[in-house]
Formats: structure tokens, sequence, C-alpha cells
């Protein structure tokens, strides 16, 4: 290999993201072992459930989760490593994505604001965190960027079928397809041949509608359950859905690390200036390029109204393109100055930001690097209560959870989601009156009586307020089991089991 393809961003960067997701190793969240819990039963032959023989579409990511079914069903079956199976997925498809981020800008004319966009993206801890912890976000904006770099690049077909693996991938791919498929409409409409491009729309069809038809024969509905129980099920003041973001959009470098409160009131004018100066400024020479630009700015506005309890791997997928804006626009502002060096000063500060977020040595799991926000305490506590719970409940009992991942995952009971996500009998006890809550969720006392599950796993701070002041529940259920924690304010994880029939 020739030495300067050694020092090539394009091969250089790749790699940094592969190694910078290897060297922390697999630090699972508790949403990511639901869809390894669907790999497992599709491989057993079971279909694509949660229970076996509850044909209830609780994943929000079907394409993940059978990708991660097929390569289990290789190496070791419905005991593959699956934690190790999603980091690798994920890990390749970080990598893809800087190449691509830097391709793309290189079309867009700004190489070097490419280069710094996915040297950022492959330390960044928003995408490192969810790359290690298991979940679909990295393949998903894997399929977001090669959907945007086909149609930057007039490959229209290509971008539609891309586009339709990103729907499959995670539903609100849809912010960024409609305003794709309103661009090419409108150009199709402008240009003297209007004839349909039934390719391009076959591209695209075909796969959601192999889906959709599937997803209805055995589901009765193609759109997943967990949409509709996290919309009634979790309880939020209003504005919270768009303070998080807003946040979130002013420290896209973690520089309230290093300077606090005081860097989230300077980013929140900065950052979204340049990102506006950046894209403005591609847009005005590439028209065509506006839904790319558009996309971070949609993905705010469409989480903060519909305000759903905003999980970390939310904030993931608008990144991409809020990092190369904003570096696009410094970019240009050097380019007046006629320097590069705006561009190397700030690119080397946002790294040194974000290597910030970065713990060498994080006070639980593996003793590896990783980044600081990849927190897995509460998975830690389930682990240890699935351990114990393992042997003692039987195939014909129910274990009943409002965190379901690493339970159903290592006791392989029968789960009954307190939530709803694959239990849709719950969602009719919701909502709860408000002196229920004392965190974002609560537990139905209702549901817990009237379904009767055997065993019941659940962080205290959820039942404070109404679970554990119903007489019905203090008088069908033992506690057996506390385990010492204070996440959320609560005062332990509570194990309970059924003792009046």
């Amino acid at each position: 290999m020739r030495i300067n393809k050694l020092f090539n961003p394009q091969f250089l960067i790749p790699l940094l993201a592969i190694a910078l997701r290897l060297i922390p190793g697999a630090r699972t969240v508790d949403d990511a072992f639901i869809t390894f819990r669907y790999a497992q039963n599709l491989i057993a032959g079971n279909g694509l459930v949660y229970n076996p023989g509850e044909w209830i579409l609780g994943t929000t990511t079907p394409l993940f989760a059978v990708l991660v079914a097929a390569i289990g069903s290789i190496t070791g079956g419905i005991q593959a490593p699956y934690p190790e199976i999603a980091l690798v997925i994920s890990a390749i498809a970080d990598a893809m994505s800087c190449l691509i981020i830097i391709r793309l800008s290189t079309n867009l004319g700004y190489r070097r604001a490419g280069i710094a966009a996915a040297l950022i993206w492959a330390a960044a801890p928003m995408s490192v965190t969810f790359a290690i912890g298991g979940m679909e976000t990295s393949l998903f904006i894997l399929l977001m960027l090669g959907t945007f770099y086909m149609h930057s690049t007039n490959q229209p077909v290509l971008a539609a079928f891309i586009g339709s693996l990103s729907l499959l991938t995670r539903p609100d791919a849809l912010l960024f397809l409609l305003p794709l498929g309103i661009e090419r409409a409108y150009r199709i409409f402008r240009s003297h041949n209007r004839r349909l491009p039934l390719a391009e729309i076959a591209s695209f069809v075909i796969p959601v509608l192999i889906w959709t038809v599937i997803s209805t024969i055995y589901y009765g509905d193609p759109l997943p359950r967990s949409m509709a129980a996290k919309a009634v099920a979790y309880h939020l003041p209003p504005e919270a859905g768009i303070v998080r973001l807003l946040q979130h959009y002013a420290t896209p470098f973690f520089s309230h690390l290093v300077f606090g409160a005081f860097s989230i009131a300077i980013g929140i004018i900065l950052f979204p200036t340049l990102f506006m100066i950046g894209w403005w400024r591609i847009i005005r020479d590439r028209t065509c390029i506006w839904p790319l630009a558009i996309y971070p700015i949609l993905y705010l506005l469409a989480f903060s109204i519909a305000n759903p309890l905003i999980f970390r791997w939310y904030l993931t997928p608008p990144l991409p393109m809020y990092f190369l804006g904003i570096f696009i626009g410094i970019e240009v502002l050097g380019r007046n100055l006629k320097s590069p060096l705006p561009l190397a000063i700030c690119g080397i500060f946002a790294f040194g930001f974000t290597l910030n977020g970065w713990a060498l040595h994080p006070d639980h799991g593996r003793d590896r690097p990783a980044p600081k926000m990849a927190y897995i305490k509460l998975e830690e506590v389930y682990w240890q209560v699935a351990t114990d719970l393992q042997g003692q409940i039987r195939e014909d009992q129910t274990l009943a959870a409002a965190d379901i991942g690493v339970l159903g995952y290592y006791t392989g009971s029968r789960i009954l989601d307190t939530v709803g996500l694959i239990s849709p009998e719950s969602e009719v006890y919701y909502p709860l009156p408000d002196e229920f809550y004392i965190t974002n969720y609560a537990i139905p006392p209702d549901l817990i009586h009237e379904e009767k599950p055997d065993y019941l796993v659940f962080l205290e701070v959820y039942g404070r307020n109404g679970l554990l002041m119903d007489p019905r529940f203090l008088d069908e259920y033992e506690l057996i089991n506390k385990y010492q924690t204070d996440i959320y304010g609560s005062d332990g994880m509570l194990v309970y089991t059924r003792v009046k029939q």
C-alpha cells in the first residue's frame, strides 16, 4: 500500500471509527436486548416475535433485527453473541458513514469541512455510545447518509432503494424521505420529459410493500406498537422535548463539559448560525441539496411537537448533517478570509472537546476507555436480577417489568411489558393520575391486579405513589428481593412474587 494512502483521511478516519468502537467493547443498553430477543425467536422458528406465540410488533427496527438474526444464525444460533454482533455491524456502519461524509462534502466542494465532520463523527460520544450499545442507530445513519449521497450524485434509483431500507430500519426516516420525495417530484414536474420514473418508484416501493404485506398478515398492522405505547405511558411536561433538543443542538461537541452552562448560552446562537451559513452557501449553488440541509431542522421540530420521552439515541440521527453544516460554515468564513486556519483551529478544538466526553477508566462495566455517557448501571442491576431469577421462573409463568430488555433476554421467560411495547393490554391503563408520577413513568396498579403476573421487577420510584400504596397489590404480592440502586431517585430495585392466587 502506498504511503500516501496510509495517510489518506478516507482510510485513517474510518479505521479510527472502528477502533474507537472495538476498544470499549459492548456496553449494551436495555432496548437493544429487545431486538436481540426478536432475533433469537426468529432463528428458533418462532417468527419475529418477542413472546413466542404472541404476534406483536414491538420493535421499531425490523431490518436490523433480521440482519442480526441472519448473522446470529451462522455464529451460534440462539446462543450467538448478539451484543458483539451488533457492535461489529455498527462499527462497520460508522466507518462507512465517515467515508460517505468525506465523499459527500467533496462532491459539494467542501472536502476539508467533510474531513473535520467525519473525524468528529468517528469519536463523538453520541455516535460511539449507541454503536457499542447494540442499537440500530449506526445502521440507520449509514442508510440515511447513503440516501443523501446518492441523491447528491444524481443516482435516484439507488437513493430510492437505500431510502426504503432506512424506513425499514426506523420509521422516523420519513423526516428526510418526505423532503427528498418532494424535491424529486418537483424536478420531474419541471423537466421536459414528465414520464413517471418507474424504476425509481419501484426501488422504493417494493421493499416497503413486501414488509407491509408480511407485517399486516402476521401482526395485523405494519406499524410497531411501541410508538403508540410510548406516547401514552410516559408523563412529560409539554416543553420537555424542545428544551432537551435545544440543549443538544447548543452542545454538539460537548463543550459544556469544559465550560458548563455558559457554553450552552453561546452555543445556541453560534452553532445554528454556522450551520445556516454553511448550508445556505451550498443551497445557493445547488438548490436540489436543500433536503439535506433541512433535515436537522425538521428533526428538531418534529420531536419537539410530538414531545416523546427523548431517549439518548433519539438525539443522534441529525448530528452528521449538523456537524457538516457547522464545518462548512467555518470553511466558508475561512475562504472569505483566504485562510484555512479557522477550520483547522475549530476542528482541533471540537475534537478535543469531543474526547473530553470520554473516560479512560469508566466507574462501571469494563475497565476500558469509553464515552462517559455509555452508562449501563441500570442494565447491570437488571442483569443481576435476571441471573438470580434464572431457574426460578417456570415456562408457564409471567414476569412483568417496565424495562424488559435485559430481563427478557437473560431469563427467557414470558414478559408482560407494563409500558406496552410488546403487551398491548397495558396501553388501556394509561394515562395515570399525575400524583402517581415521581419520575416520567409509573406502573398502573390496575394492570398488575387484573393481569396477575407471577413475578414483578421494578424500580421503587415507579411504584412509590401508586402500586406500592395499593392494598390489593400488597395483599397479593410479596417482596422477595431488593437490589441497592438510586437510579432516577429510586430506593432500590424491587422483586415481587405473587403469593395469593
